[in-house]
């Protein structure tokens, strides 16, 4: 084997030439005619460049390496160990270093060479090349200065390098390196792609797939929560805090956050800046950041839009880490504003200064030990361990107002505004490890990039809650919150999809969200969702238990026996079944009696305690026997709603709500998230799943012969089959081959033509079933050819079949990715509308969870007797058809209606498939900063 790290350019050039011939689809072309066409897809596939963050938090940047970087490329090489050399080029020869620079910079402008770079603080300190070997393989070299190792910078490269290949087609690297670079080795092996390896004399030579598999994008994420917390560190847990655009007369934004933060405790130090000097008597004031050492973890900015990229790059040359941008004026006002926020985020990430805004309303670090109320709201909330990200300052103000009202322990709450850098995925990557989060509450508008936020989130969700209010799920709410992507779904039913399968709380507004994390916070997750009414009026009981069925938990009839222990201290005839009805001069005794009887009951998963004060009971005394009897059961549920009762009061263990609607609310979010946390994770990871990248590759060969259409049924066989995806039947053409395909399948058949331009086949008498002998074959096929004027009309020939007809499909939304609809089928499907999307790829609980939601679900579990169906089966097939789905973008439609579910398995009666190009799409992979916002908050 050539190694190209120690051939001089003409050398290269000329293996690069060699005349092996390669075969692309049906044509067969010269091998380097293919790699030629390759090497200049490179450039299609170099963006301008994109921020990135290092292991340390620290931002980078990456770019494609030009002719014109020779001297930083030279003088990284130049600078290496003797060690680093001979572990990069397998010997400490300078000579071998100076001629690979000579190649790359000969190659890399246009030719057969990407290489890109790794700046940080404006200095090179990375570079990783990929050089296209045939059609299908590039290899793959990378070299870090030695003073940033431990960065995650090979890393990083890497994740870059291969979505580059994707992009010009190239589904495989290789990678020859010495046994002795273990960091190199584990940088391989970490990146989550598929890699086999083999050594010899002491080089292991490595072959990766370049694909983005839901592997990889796991490894990606892990290590993306690793950055983004060092990288927030300085803005969610600060020592030192610098405010600059206070007023002389205390008038203002940034008066008023200097107010809060001096009322409100915080524990560090906190100083103005101010060119004038002396603006407070309470706090030092320094005229310029020149004068702080050390530098302050975080600043607060309210100055002039015009002022505030000169504030943000004086803060940065000092070496404050994070900004709180308040000041409006920014892209919410248009493209001017745009501009200057552009250049806010610009000259924030070249210092490694992380910024949360602008247009905002500041943020909330509540913990123990810190204490900084940096907004210019109302009176903070309790401490506690929920983690808050508003999009909108104003839905900020009414959380942290109903948190404060309702005894809500807040820890951090973080007013995202513009979102020019800081966004909610940054934020819930980093809490995902905070111990002192203990759950997550999100404000959002817009998504930015959501099938990142759909792995976050439901990693989050596995941990602890995530509650989250979307707005702009109607169309006047989008208009309002500015949201425009399009969408193949409509906002409701993407973000319903986005949040049922990533285990998010979706809830109707702020009074909702923060009462159910109030009951998340106090309670333990139900075990079930049989639930038990106590109360002292019997009309509000009966109110009580309609509201918990339409929600559709369970307010079962108690057994036997359990009635019977209820009777020793409830009245028979006040109620001893559900709900328990104590009576309106209920002693404490009874009260504290019964509700032991049902915390202490296998029947019962959650007690709702709804009293309503009289004068003829002991109050007080009916309240400490709640309290009493709940701290003898801590495992269970309990809410209380106090009705007629005027004073705020805690009643410790039990969690109180104002009304009965919001308690059934909570208690209802409750129970199915923690049911969706019962799911089992699944037993058969993804990678054990068949796939083959055989299907993409046919996919994108017809787009370039045929362009984008409807396939054939042979080719949508062809296209699925790698996936598990097996079509009932055989496509022959002509009657003597239906009537053989008959025979062979067994009698009684079904016919339909198989041509994907022919529409409305059933009314123009080209579908035909119960046939049952050759003879009645060959009559219809020489029908349907009359009727379509072809000779040899291809022909599907279907044994019969029964099950439950359930639908599958898959539409490209331009925001997700893929999405899987798990529908019930036939032909009226759409009258039906009982369906679910879940985002490509899907896992086995993914899908178990869904079929358990559609309303035909009995039908499949086995209806009145009827033999259950083998569901098994069926969580296989959506899920080969999520990976599908995922692995092959150009299938941007597909539908197979029916398939028909029985208790041998799953029959696919139709399938079509539209192919198209992918467009773009962002799934988060590789990792990198988001783009400078241009979404305005509210």
């Amino acid at each position: 084997m050539h190694d190209p790290l120690n051939l001089s350019g003409d050398e290269c050039r000329e293996v690069i030439a060699s005349p092996v011939a390669t075969v692309v689809g049906e044509i067969e072309v010269p091998a380097r005619e293919a790699r030629v066409s390759k090497a200049q897809g490179w450039d299609r596939s170099a963006q301008t460049g994109s921020d990135v963050l290092l292991a340390d938090g620290t931002v980078g940047r990456i770019r494609p390496i030009t002719s014109g970087d020779r001297r930083e490329v030279a003088h990284l090489h130049e600078g290496l160990s003797p060690e680093s050399s001979g572990l990069r080029f397998f010997s400490v020869s300078r000579a071998a270093a100076s001629r690979y620079v000579d190649h790359v910079m000969a190659s890399c402008d246009g030719g057969g060479v990407l290489a890109l770079g790794l700046w940080r603080h404006d200095l090179l300190v990375g570079v990783a090349t990929a050089e296209t070997s045939d059609a299908e393989t590039a290899e793959i070299a990378f070299l870090v200065s030695d003073e940033a190792h431990g960065l995650g910078i090979a890393t990083l490269l890497l994740e870059h390098l291969a979505a580059a290949a994707r992009i010009v087609g190239i589904p495989r690297f290789t990678a020859e390196v010495l046994a002795d670079n273990a960091p190199m080795l584990q940088v391989m092996r970490d990146a989550g792609f598929t890699v086999t390896h083999r050594s010899e004399q002491g080089v292991v030579t490595i072959e990766m797939d370049t694909s983005d598999t839901p592997e990889a994008v796991a490894a990606a994420d892990r290590r993306d929560s690793i950055s983004e917390s060092a990288s927030l560190e300085p803005l969610l847990s600060p020592g030192r805090v610098a405010v600059v655009g206070v007023r002389r007369d205390g008038t203002g934004v940034g008066a008023a956050i200097l107010e809060a933060i001096l009322d409100g405790g915080f524990t560090g130090e906190v100083v103005v800046v101010h060119p004038g000097g002396d603006i407070s008597r309470r706090v030092r004031t320094v005229t310029g950041f020149d004068e702080l050492d050390p530098p302050p973890d975080l600043v607060v900015v309210a100055v002039p839009p015009a002022h505030v990229v000169d504030t943000i790059a004086s803060a940065g040359r000092c070496g404050a880490r994070a900004a709180v941008v308040v000041t409006s004026g920014f892209a919410e006002m248009g493209a001017d504003g745009a501009v200057l926020q552009r250049e806010l985020t610009r000259v924030a990430r070249s210092h490694d200064l992380r910024v949360v805004g602008p247009n905002c309303l500041g943020l909330l670090d509540n913990q123990a030990g810190v204490h900084l109320d940096a907004t210019f709201g109302g009176a903070p909330p309790p401490e506690g361990g929920l983690a808050v990200a508003s999009q909108s300052g104003g839905v900020g103000i009414v959380l942290l107002d109903t948190a404060r009202r309702i005894g809500l322990g807040v820890r951090h709450f973080v007013s995202l505004g513009n979102k020019a850098d800081v966004s909610s995925n940054d934020l819930l990557a980093a809490w995902l490890d905070e111990p002192g989060v203990t759950a997550g509450a999100l404000y959002l508008e817009s998504f930015g990039n959501s099938a990142k936020f759909a792995r976050i989130a439901r990693r989050f969700s596995e941990r602890k809650p995530l509650l989250a209010v979307a707005g702009g799920r109607s169309g006047g709410g989008q208009r309002a919150g500015a949201s425009h992507t399009a969408a193949a779904a409509t906002p409701a039913v993407r973000v319903d999809a986005l949040f049922a399968q990533a285990g998010v709380i979706g809830c109707s507004d702020a009074d909702d969200l923060a009462q159910t994390a109030l009951l998340l916070e106090g309670q333990p997750l139900p075990a079930g969702n049989r639930v038990a009414v106590l109360g002292n009026a019997g009309g509000m009981g009966v109110l009580a238990a309609d509201a918990l069925e339409v929600d559709g938990l369970d307010v079962p009839a108690f057994s036997e026996g359990l009635r019977t222990r209820l009777t020793a201290h409830v009245d028979a005839t006040l109620g001893t079944s559900n709900p328990i009805d104590v009576g309106a001069a209920g002693s404490p005794e009874t009260i504290g009696h019964t509700l032991d009887v049902l915390l202490a009951s296998d029947e019962v998963d959650a007690v709702l305690c709804v009293l309503v004060r009289t004068r003829t009971m002991d109050w007080n005394g009916a309240l400490d026997s709640v309290a009493a009897a709940r701290a003898r059961h801590p495992e269970k549920t309990v809410i209380g709603v106090l009705l007629g009762d005027d004073h705020d009061r805690a009643l410790p263990g039990v969690t109180l709500l104002p009304t009965v609607p919001s308690a059934v609310r909570s208690l209802r979010h409750a129970t199915r998230y923690a049911d969706w946390r019962r799911q089992p994770r699944d037993p058969k990871p993804l990678a054990e799943y068949a796939r083959s990248a055989a299907s993409r590759d046919r996919a994108q060969a017809h787009l370039s012969s045929a362009g984008p259409g409807w396939l054939g049924l042979r080719e949508c066989r062809t296209l699925v089959a790698p996936y598990g995806v097996v079509p009932l039947g055989i496509v022959v053409a002509g009657a003597s081959a239906a009537a053989r395909a008959a025979c062979d399948l067994g009698f009684p058949v079904a016919l339909k033509v198989a041509d994907p331009r022919i529409v409305h086949k059933t009314e123009r008498g080209l579908v035909r079933a119960g046939l049952s002998t050759a003879e009645e074959v060959e009559a219809a096929v020489r029908e349907m050819a009359h009727v379509t004027g072809t000779k040899q009309v291809e022909i599907l020939v279907q044994p019969m079949v029964a099950g439950v007809e359930v639908a599958l499909g898959v539409v490209r939304d331009p925001g997700l990715g893929s999405l899987v609809r798990v529908a019930a089928g036939g032909v009226a499907t759409e009258i039906w509308d009982d369906q679910r999307l879940l985002i490509a790829p899907v896992t086995r609980a993914d899908v178990l969870s869904a079929l358990r939601s559609l309303r035909i679900w009995p039908l499949l579990a086995g209806f009145r007797g009827q033999p259950a169906a083998d569901t098994d089966a069926l969580v296989d097939l959506v899920v080969g058809v999520g990976l599908l789905a995922y692995e092959v973008p150009e299938l941007v439609e597909m539908d197979l209606n029916p398939v028909l579910v029985n208790p041998d398995g799953c029959e696919l009666v139709d399938v079509k498939i539209r192919i198209a190009e992918a467009g773009a799409w962002d799934s988060g992979v590789p990792r990198r900063l988001r783009p400078p916002a241009t979404v305005t908050g509210g």
